[in-house]
Parts: C-alpha cells; sequence; structure tokens
C-alpha cells in the first residue's frame, strides 16, 4: 500500500507521520494533509541527534527541542561560513598582502590560498596593471601668466606592502603630489616654451618631481609615463593670446626668411668676387702672355729686317692692309698728286674670286690675291691721273 493512500492503520513510510491519523475522526479522517508543526519537530529531531542532542525523553523533547534544533543550524551556518571563507584565489597580475590580527604578515603570490577566517585579512594588490589618473589646472607661469595644464599619469605598483599600508589613499596622494610637481615646474618657466615647444621638457622635470615625491612618501609606486596632454591659455584672453601668437609666428617667418636670403646671397656674391678674381688673375696672364709673344716677334722681325728691309717692309705692309681689309668691304684711298678720292668696293671684288668649299673665311692665297688687285688699281688709276694732269699743264 501507498504511504498516501486513504483508510488502514497507517504507513509506516509516511514521512509526516501519519501512522495514527487514519482513525483520528477529531482531525477530519485520514485523509487531512499531513501537519506541518509535526514535521518540523521531527526534523529538529533529527538534526539534534546529528549534533550530539541524543535521545530524549518526551517531556524534554517540547521543553528544549526547539531550542536545540535552531543552535545545530546556526552552528552548521557557522561552520559552512568559515569554511568558505578560508579559501581565496589571486589573479596573475595580482600580489595578496596578509594581515594577522591587523599587523603585516607576508605576500602571497598569485594562485589558490588560505587563511584563518576572522583572523587573517588578505588585500589584494594589482602589481602589473598600468593605472592611469588626469589633473587639470590653471597655474601661474613665471612671467606672471596664466595657463591651463592638462597633465596624464601613468605608474604601476611596485611594492605592495607599501601600497596597501604605508600611505593612506594612494590614488589620492599621488594626485595631490602630481598638482604639486606641475606647479612647482610651471612656475619656474615661461609661458611660450610650455605652450609651444617645451611641453616634452615640462613633462620629463614634472617626472623626475613626482618620482622623488612618491619615493619619500614610500608609496610603492613607479611611474610609467607622464604627458602634457594640452596647455593653453585661458578663454577669456584667447583671443589676445592668438593674435600674440600669429605676430610671433609672422617674425619668426620673416626671420627665417632674411636668414634664408643671407644664405643665399653671401654664397653668391663670394662667388661671383671669386670668378671675378680669376677672370683678373686669367687676363693678367693673358696680357703678359702676349706682350711676351709680340716683343718676342718683333725681336724676330727686327732680326729678319736688318737682313732684308726692302722685302720684310713689303710684307708687313701686305699683313697691315689683310688684316684691314678683312674687316671692312669699302676703301677709300687718297691718291698722291690728286684731288679726288678713289673708292675701291672689296666686297665686289671679294665676291669675284672663287670661294674655298666649306669654308666663310678668306685665305692667305685669296686674301694675296685681292691686295695685288688693289695695288693694281691703285697704280693704274694714279698713272691716269698723271696722264690727266699732263694734259692740262699743256
Amino acid at each position: 500500500m501507498a504511504w498516501n493512500e486513504p483508510g488502514g492503520k497507517g504507513n509506516p513510510n509516511d514521512p509526516w507521520g501519519n501512522n495514527n491519523r487514519g482513525g483520528d475522526k477529531n482531525r477530519g479522517g485520514g485523509n487531512q494533509p499531513p501537519d506541518l508543526d509535526e514535521a518540523l519537530k521531527q526534523l529538529m529531531d533529527k538534526l539534534n541527534g546529528l549534533f550530539g542532542g541524543g535521545k530524549r525523553n518526551n517531556n524534554n523533547r517540547k521543553g528544549g527541542g526547539g531550542a536545540g534544533g535552531l543552535f545545530g543550524i546556526g552552528a552548521a551556518i557557522i561552520v559552512v561560513l568559515l569554511v568558505f571563507n578560508s579559501v581565496y584565489t589571486l589573479d596573475e597580475q595580482e600580489r595578496g598582502v596578509v594581515l594577522r590580527l591587523g599587523k603585516y604578515l607576508k605576500t602571497e603570490n598569485p594562485g589558490l590560498r588560505f587563511k584563518i577566517p576572522l583572523v587573517d585579512q588578505v588585500i589584494p594588490v594589482a602589481t602589473t596593471k598600468v593605472r592611469e589618473s588626469e589633473i587639470k589646472e590653471r597655474m601661474l607661469t613665471e612671467d606672471e601668466n596664466i595657463v591651463e595644464v592638462e597633465l596624464n599619469v601613468q605608474y604601476r605598483v611596485s611594492d605592495p606592502v607599501a601600497f596597501a599600508l604605508r600611505v593612506e589613499q594612494p590614488e589620492r596622494t599621488l594626485l595631490s603630489a602630481a598638482e604639486s610637481a606641475l606647479r612647482h615646474e610651471v612656475g619656474s618657466a615661461a609661458m611660450d616654451p610650455i605652450l609651444t615647444t617645451g611641453r616634452a621638457e615640462l613633462a620629463d622635470k614634472v617626472q623626475t618631481r613626482l618620482q622623488d615625491y612618491l619615493d619619500r612618501y614610500e608609496t610603492g609606486m613607479v611611474l610609467s609615463n607622464v604627458n602634457i596632454k594640452d596647455a593653453r591659455p585661458p578663454a577669456q584672453v584667447k583671443d589676445a593670446f592668438d593674435d600674440v601668437q600669429k605676430a610671433k609666428n609672422d617674425k619668426e617667418t620673416m626671420t627665417n626668411q632674411a636668414e634664408s636670403y643671407a644664405n643665399s646671397i653671401v654664397p653668391e656674391s663670394r662667388g661671383k668676387a671669386q670668378r671675378q678674381l680669376e677672370e683678373a688673375a686669367a687676363y693678367k696672364e693673358r696680357v703678359i702672355a702676349r706682350a711676351q709673344g709680340e716683343a718676342s716677334r718683333f725681336d724676330q722681325l727686327y732680326a729678319e729686317y736688318r737682313k732684308a728691309p726692302e722685302v720684310t717692309r713689303e710684307r708687313l705692309y701686305i699683313d697691315a692692309v689683310s688684316e684691314v681689309y678683312g674687316k671692312s668691304s669699302k676703301v677709300l684711298v687718297d691718291v698722291d698728286g690728286g684731288n679726288n678720292m678713289m673708292y675701291l668696293p672689296l666686297d665686289k671684288l671679294m665676291q669675284s674670286l672663287p670661294a674655298a668649299p666649306g669654308s666663310a673665311q678668306l685665305s692667305n692665297s685669296d686674301i694675296s690675291r685681292l691686295t695685288d688687285q688693289v695695288l693694281s688699281e691703285v697704280r693704274s688709276r694714279q698713272s691716269n691721273s698723271g696722264t690727266t694732269t699732263r694734259r692740262e699743264g699743256r
């Protein structure tokens, strides 16, 4: 028979203790649901037996069973909580600072660790994580100008014990120290370098000073990077500052242009001067060489002239005439003993000479023939002029 079947004297398998309730007419018969109060009492009796309550008579069970059962449940819960709180885990980037009764005991490495509940306290500290903080302040520079500076600080924890125990609120301490270091360096510098080209140098100085502060405070923090994110004048004077910066940029531009012009014109002038010096030296050498050559030529001509004066004189005359005729196409000749000027059309005479193929200048033979023609023409005209004069005299 099932434990919940109606009728009968009851079922020993009934967990609700309804063995003797089948014929209880006062409770409505065997078909009534089990009594919850009775079930709770039985559960408490079992727990008391597990935790050392033992068997008691019915009177004692009725008087102290409820309190003992609650005490056992509370004790079981406390034991479970203590066991649960005695185990903890540290990540790879964490180190655990263990305190026993408030005093530093040791530093635990990553992994599964154990502690004494209610006696040991573990403070996990991330030592490999790069942390970041930022400050934005308005500060006074050395030249009594106001600038707004944004500072970014990146750091990590190198000493977890000092970070957790030596300084209260280490992040707040870092911000205060960073503000102090930044004010000191900004107050020792002019505004122009901070706003233009001096940001990197300012960041290096702030990092050095801030690290010195952190080491003296024993914060256990090491700076990774300090960067000046922005530096600008206050919004109230931004327009005037922009005008000043524009004027400075114009000045720098004009200065660079002047320097560029000077760098280009000075070498060019030096080059021209050097070229003139070299040309003068070359002209000097050429004139000296030509004078020496003319003197040597004159000496040689003089030696030949002494040997044959007539021939040499004639040759010199021919050379002179050749040189003069070579530069002119028309010649006027004054005839001795006559009143007329004789005109020689050299250009026409030159056209009558056969030109050498592939040459635009007259050869020596051409010049000689031209000279002979000119002399013949001169003699012919002189003879005609003499004849006319004699006839007029007669």
